[in-house]
Order: C-alpha cells, then sequence, then structure tokens
C-alpha cells in the first residue's frame, strides 16, 4: 500500500466552501491524511448539495450528491455572521494550514474571512480560493453556465442536435484539481520559505484552459470546432462507436497507422491507400464508418474486443454507469459498512485510504471539535448554541 495515503496527518484544512469544486479539494487531503473540518452555515443548514436529491432519495441519509464529495471530513456548524461565530473561526484558523474558500466575490470580506483578515491569524495560512470568473467579477458562477460561456456545449452532441450540457459538472472537477496543484505548490513554497499564500482557481479559466486541441484546432487553423458526436476532431476512427452482432456497442480509439492496420487484419478488411494514413481517415470518415459498421456488425462483442486486445488495438465497451463501476470501482472505493458507497478522488495506483469515515452528518463534530481543539467548555457551548451561534 502506498505511504501517501497518511502524508498529510498533521494537517489542518478548514472547508469554507460548498457544492463541488472546493469540495473535492477537501476531500482529496481528507484520502491523503488530513484533518478536514466543514464549515457550515447554520442558517441554510449547510452545504447546499444536502438537499440535491433525486426522485425517491431517502431523506434520512446525507444526500447522494452531497456523499460523492464529502468523505473523511468533520463537520462544524458555525454562524460567522455573528462575532462570537467569527471568533471560533479565527482561533482555528490559528490552528490550521489551509483553507478552501468558494464566497462569491465580495462576500469573504463582508464576512472577514479573505485572506487579509485570516492571514492576521496565521501568517503561513495557504488560502485557496474558487471562483467562478475571478474576485473582481462579481457575478456568480455555476458550472453550467461555464459549460455554455466556455464553449464547451457547442461542441457536445450529434451535428443536429441542440447544444449540450456534460451530465457530470466537469467543470468543477477540473477546477478543483487546478486548485489542488495550486495549493500544493503553495505549501511546498511555505515549507522552504515559511511564508504563506493566497491562490486563486476560477470556473471560467479551469474551463477555457481544458478546451486542449478543440481551442489549438482554431487557434492555429481557424477551425471553429463543432458538435461532432464522439468522433474525433483530428483523429479516425477514434471515438466512432458500433453495434455488435450481439447487440452491445463498442467504441475504436485508433491513434496511429499501425494500429489501423491491425484492426483491418482482424476484420478481414482488404487496404485501401484512401485508409492507409490519418487524414485520409479524417477526409473519408463517412465511408470508413460504414465499412466498419458492417464488419463489426458480423462479430459479438466480446469476441472482437478479445481479437482487438491481442493486435494492441484500443477498444472497448460503451458501458452504463453501474457496469462501469462494477468492472473498475473495486480499487477506488469508499465503503460505508463494508458497503460500495463512494469513489475516490486521489487515484494513485496502491494507495487504499481505509481510514476514511464517511461523509458527516450536518454539525456532526461541532462539539467535539470546539472541546477538543479549542477548548471551549460543555457550559459555554450549550450557551452559545442556545444564542444560535452553534447548531449541535
Amino acid at each position: 500500500m502506498s505511504q501517501l495515503n497518511q502524508l498529510f496527518k498533521d494537517l489542518m484544512v478548514l472547508e469554507l466552501a460548498s457544492v463541488l469544486a472546493g469540495p473535492s479539494v477537501g476531500q482529496f487531503f481528507a484520502e491523503l491524511g488530513a484533518e478536514v473540518v466543514k464549515v457550515e452555515n447554520p442558517t441554510t443548514k449547510g452545504d447546499v448539495t444536502r438537499s440535491w436529491r433525486i426522485q425517491g432519495e431517502n431523506k434520512v441519509d446525507n444526500s447522494a450528491y452531497f456523499s460523492c464529495i464529502n468523505w473523511g471530513k468533520k463537520s462544524i456548524a458555525i454562524d460567522i455572521s455573528k462575532p462570537e461565530g467569527l471568533n471560533i473561526l479565527y482561533s482555528l484558523v490559528e490552528k490550521a494550514d489551509i483553507v478552501i474558500t468558494s464566497y462569491k466575490p465580495g462576500d469573504d470580506v463582508k464576512f472577514g474571512v479573505d485572506y487579509k483578515s485570516l492571514k492576521l491569524h496565521n501568517s503561513k495560512i495557504i488560502y485557496g480560493q474558487i471562483t467562478g470568473y475571478g474576485s473582481d467579477v462579481d457575478k456568480v458562477g455555476y458550472d453550467a453556465i461555464i459549460q455554455a460561456e466556455a464553449g464547451f456545449m457547442m461542441i457536445n452532441g450529434e451535428p443536429d442536435s441542440e447544444p449540450l450540457k456534460m451530465p457530470v459538472a466537469l467543470i468543477d472537477i477540473l477546477a478543483g484539481h487546478q486548485l489542488k496543484e495550486a495549493i500544493l505548490l503553495s505549501y511546498i513554497k511555505m515549507l522552504q520559505t515559511g511564508e504563506g499564500s493566497k491562490v486563486e482557481v476560477s470556473l471560467i479559466d479551469a474551463g477555457i484552459a481544458s478546451l486542449a486541441n478543440q481551442a489549438s484546432n482554431f487557434l492555429k487553423v481557424g477551425n471553429e470546432p463543432k458538435k461532432q458526436g464522439s468522433a474525433h476532431p483530428n483523429i479516425a476512427p477514434y471515438g466512432e462507436t458500433y453495434v455488435t452482432a450481439d447487440d452491445r456497442r463498442i467504441m475504436l480509439a485508433v491513434g496511429n497507422n499501425k494500429q489501423f492496420k491491425a484492426l483491418c487484419e482482424v476484420l478481414n478488411l482488404p487496404s485501401n491507400p484512401q485508409y492507409s494514413e490519418n487524414s485520409g481517415r479524417v477526409e473519408n470518415r463517412k465511408s470508413l464508418n460504414s465499412l466498419l459498421t458492417t464488419e463489426i456488425g458480423k462479430y459479438n462483442a466480446q469476441e472482437l474486443i478479445d481479437l482487438l486486445n491481442i493486435r494492441k488495438v484500443p477498444v472497448g465497451l460503451v458501458n452504463g454507469v453501474s457496469d462501469a463501476i462494477d468492472a473498475y470501482a473495486k480499487d477506488l472505493g469508499l465503503f460505508k459498512g463494508g458497503k460500495l458507497e463512494g469513489i475516490r478522488t486521489y487515484v494513485e495506483k496502491g494507495s487504499k485510504p481505509s481510514h476514511i469515515p464517511p461523509p458527516p452528518k450536518y454539525g456532526e463534530h461541532t462539539t467535539e471539535i470546539l472541546e477538543n481543539t479549542l477548548g471551549i467548555s460543555a457550559a459555554d457551548i450549550a450557551k452559545m448554541a442556545k444564542n444560535g451561534i452553534l447548531d449541535l
């Protein structure tokens, strides 16, 4: 087992973030052994995703959405809009190493939790901030809107379909990965210099930076990327799917001429100069797909996959989510009572964070943290709870 899964066992992370991007960073540090304290708002009863439930979902347990990205954390419910609550937060900041925030621009200053304010209580604090468009733009950022504005929806879908949002909040996830990198670099800097840092990642920047070849296709060639299903604009056959004789759907991802030659040999297709080079295959994609559709339809899926795997031709079944989890999630699983209920965010091979508890109930650890970490008496905790500063 990897030694990295306890790398941050002496680290305290305060999570003043909600929804997906910021909390994904918190779970990453929890998976690597850090104590992650999720600070939740009593006036809203915590992270909004606690209320995001699919139809028919059990309302007794944490919501599935909240559970996807909040493993290994402790939840404390304090009202930081009140001086006593803010002072509790400041006391936690004094003991913390990292703070993760996702406030609307200006709200961090309004509530006294901006980097400048927190640095007064801990000069070494690393402050990681997620925004929609940058801290100087007064606009709320949500993944779906960023997918629209960053161009993703206009390249997602079939040619004749309406623009489509991806069914996972991928921009949030990408921004979370970017913020992890920024925080880790800042942590290295802090270890070298003893100085804290503020780092900020916006959803729009993360989206634009992730357009990859679609952006360079436009920048270098002037080609406006368009919807073309799952087909790759630069490679063929790559991303196309085909139905087999047993009514399964497979995908090919042929990235070079050697792989294409092997594909033709497996399918007993004669050599054709139109398809010998990738440029020709892209140019003649329609006729090539017609040919492959006919020939692949003669094979059962697993039979053909086995033959292509032997020849190192990239191929795979088009799985549903349940099939994918059954096939591949065993080593990535987070378990509650022996049941697979979550998927890790940190996927280095050999790392299995078995120490991680399930996502916390709202305010579950308020008393524990106030008593054990800050040394506040039970009487004072009860008094603050009565005055609405805490939610126990």
